[in-house]
């Protein structure tokens, strides 16, 4: 029986579970491979009028144009600070918090602080966006409030160039914070037992418990999602950034998501909105490529 045969056979055998899996791949297809035909007017004047195909192609211009532009050394900066800050403050965040979770011995004060730290993650992005506003305002603000029971000026944190970046971040770790840990949190679930058993045995502390024996458990878990997120790494998302925006912090808050949006939309120039965005989906690509290269060059897990 050849090879073909075999795997049709299986398929047949298994067809309940492929049909499972059609309502995903049929996502993926429509979605995300089905519009890549769209990505040719990046190399083309791309005319409504005319369609894709009758648009007369102009190679990379708009790449060039891109490139010479006077923005895009403050877009790339910003888009770049926001990604690091991130991965430095936010990334370690959720691992930190499953971390300690896992340590709590009374199963009902651990669900409630499980439910409190997920409950964040199902508010909108413009609810959160306006209580940071309200947060934060110089006047009325609970933190400002704070900062005048110090004797300390009130700060105007939401037109100020230099807090946006931080504001963004903390604001994004409290409402994602728990429900990044499910995940490592799961993975801590795999740990033995009687590793925990035989360390108190030997004298160990929680903390040294925690090094040598939850830490190394989810490893492979934390390079895996460091590779993902590092396949973001140019992609700092549009919706809260362009809500937090305004014409006071605009030098930290301008982001590739956020020129494509205004130079796509609302001044019209599709081709060269595709450019961008095909440029920042190429650089994406290779940093994650990069990445998994490099965690498998270490002998590290790998995405493949």
């Amino acid at each position: 029986m050849s090879l073909q045969s075999k795997m049709i056979k299986r398929i047949l055998r298994n067809y309940d579970l492929y049909l499972l899996l059609l309502p995903t791949l049929a996502y993926f297809i429509i979605f995300h491979y089905v519009p890549m035909y769209g990505v040719q007017i990046a190399f083309k004047n791309f005319n409504p009028v005319k369609g894709i195909m009758g648009s007369p192609w102009v190679g990379f211009d708009h790449f060039e144009r891109f490139f010479q532009s006077y923005q895009l050394e403050t877009i790339i900066r910003n888009t770049l600070g926001i990604s690091v800050y991130e991965m430095l403050v936010a990334f370690p965040a959720p691992i930190l918090l499953a971390l300690m979770i896992n340590q709590l011995t009374n199963e009902r004060f651990k669900r409630f602080v499980q439910t409190v730290t997920y409950a964040p993650h199902f508010i909108s992005t413009v609810v959160v966006v306006g209580i940071v506003y309200l947060l934060l305002s110089p006047k009325t603000g609970a933190v400002n409030s704070l900062l005048a029971v110090f004797k300390i000026e009130p700060i105007f944190f939401m037109g100020n160039a230099d807090w946006f970046k931080t504001v963004f971040v903390f604001s994004g770790i409290w409402q994602n914070i728990g429900w990044g840990t499910i995940i490592y949190l799961a993975a801590l679930t795999s740990v033995n037992p009687e590793y925990h058993e035989a360390a108190v045995v030997d004298g160990a502390t929680k903390l040294q418990r925690v090094f040598h024996i939850d830490i190394p458990a989810i490893m492979p878990t934390v390079i895996i999602m460091l590779i993902m997120n590092m396949g973001h790494m140019m992609s700092v998302g549009f919706e809260k950034v362009y809500l937090m925006q305004n014409q006071l912090n605009i030098d930290a808050s301008e982001t590739i998501q956020t020129y494509v949006y205004k130079a796509g939309l609302v001044q019209s120039q599709y081709s060269y909105s595709a450019a961008i965005g095909l440029f920042n989906t190429v650089i994406n690509f290779i940093l994650l490529i990069s990445v998994n290269k490099i965690a498998k060059s270490l002998k590290q897990t790998s995405l493949w």
